[in-house]
């Protein structure tokens, strides 16, 4: 497995990342034509986009944004991993090449936004008033079924919660690391 810069992807290649994107986030991109949309507009050159690419095939790919704050920070988004080799290490390798492109791009902090807006939620801080002792709910943060597990697992911190930010009980939860 490379990582590579999606510039340098054939139009199967990017064709495969919208297939991904699709597949993997179905609730942010519920179309392939939403998907190539995303990929058009993170396809600039003021983002950092990387693939994890093996005999040809895209495995998953990422981004990070044009940073924010003089410089310092940078957002991560999105990921999306084929679904055939999560578990395997490709976002951990996506993630930790993208930290290192922030680093060298002078960023001190990278973050993320993680939804939990399936239905029923998936994370302790769904489907609850987090309006209600906000602090001690995330010092009790589990995360179920939901990706923040491996964003956790990476030295991920919440660093901030948006309460009912896609309907009443689903929250978007902001993930931090400093580089």
């Amino acid at each position: 497995m490379q990582i590579v810069d999606m510039s340098q992807l054939s139009s199967e290649q990017l064709a495969q990342a919208a297939q991904i994107l699709t597949d993997s986030i179905p609730i942010g991109w519920p179309t392939l034509a939403d998907a190539w949309e995303e990929l058009r507009e993170r396809l600039v050159p003021e983002n950092t986009m990387l693939a994890a690419v093996a005999d040809g095939v895209v495995l998953g790919w990422g981004g990070i944004l044009s940073p924010i704050y003089n410089g310092n920070v940078f957002e991560l988004h999105p990921l999306a991993v084929r679904s055939g080799v999560r578990g395997q290490g490709v976002g951990r390798a996506i993630v930790l090449a993208l930290e290192a492109a922030a680093r060298k791009q002078g960023g001190l902090t990278i973050y993320l936004g993680a939804d939990d807006e399936r239905e029923g939620g998936e994370t302790s801080l769904a489907n609850v008033d987090l309006y209600d002792n906000l602090p001690e709910r995330i010092k009790n943060f589990s995360p179920g079924t939901h990706q923040s597990s491996f964003y956790m697992q990476l030295g991920y911190k919440i660093i901030g919660v948006m309460p009912d930010a896609n309907g009443y009980g689903k929250p978007d939860i902001m993930w931090g690391k400093r580089l």
